[in-house]
């Protein structure tokens, strides 16, 4: 069964919306050799990676299980990941890890070798089509606003497509709102839960 493809943005898409944003013709092909066009791109790419970076649940996965080599016992940083943590539930604080040498790295044992596979709260770097539609409207307009600034450098303009901008990252927040299924209780995992008073999690007063 084929499934309609008119829904789906690529990059090449949202190039497009953007060069039209500036007062450009349209590109048939994304041809870095083309000045204007790398610019578009790279911004696009920035601003994606940017908001991507802010968190959202299509890109947040929890207790991603991170397995060691077979031979030193050590985890390989995924390219493709943006940040990550120790899962709180799984390992109790025993970890505190960071990137280092393209290794998972325990600050708290100075070391890279672990002794059980790492479950690990990621959030992961998508490419533009694997997006959802109101975050790569969000994205796009973003980026225009970017390049606008960058190669017209008209206030009106400025100003028009930050309205634009506004207004595609007020529905990305409702598809965030609708997706993440939060709650006033919050919710994890697939069931609602609710966090009681934990001492350590006030402020410390000595």
């Amino acid at each position: 069964m084929t499934f309609p493809t008119y829904a789906v943005s690529t990059e090449l898409d949202a190039v497009n919306q953007i060069l039209s944003s500036v007062g450009q013709a349209p590109v048939t092909t994304l041809d870095l050799q083309n000045p204007e066009v790398a610019i578009v791109v790279n911004t696009l790419r920035e601003q994606s990676k940017q908001v991507q970076l802010e968190g959202w649940s299509f890109n947040t996965e929890r207790n991603y299980k991170m397995v060691r080599s077979a031979d030193v016992n050590e985890i390989t940083y995924p390219s493709n990941v943006l940040a990550l943590d120790a899962n709180v539930e799984s390992h109790r604080g025993k970890y505190d890890l960071v990137k280092r040498n393209g290794k998972l790295y325990d600050r708290y044992n100075h070391t890279y070798t672990f002794t059980e596979d790492i479950k690990a709260d990621v959030l992961w770097y998508l490419e533009f089509t694997d997006l959802p539609s109101a975050i790569q409207a969000y994205i796009t307009a973003k980026a225009a606003r970017m390049c606008a600034t960058k190669m017209v450098g008209d206030a009106q303009l400025n100003q028009l497509l930050q309205e634009q901008e506004a207004t595609t990252r007020a529905a990305a927040i409702e598809e965030e709102c609708q997706q993440g299924d939060y709650s006033f209780f919050g919710f994890q995992d697939g069931k609602n839960f609710y966090n009681s008073y934990q001492p350590f999690q006030a402020l410390s007063r000595q």
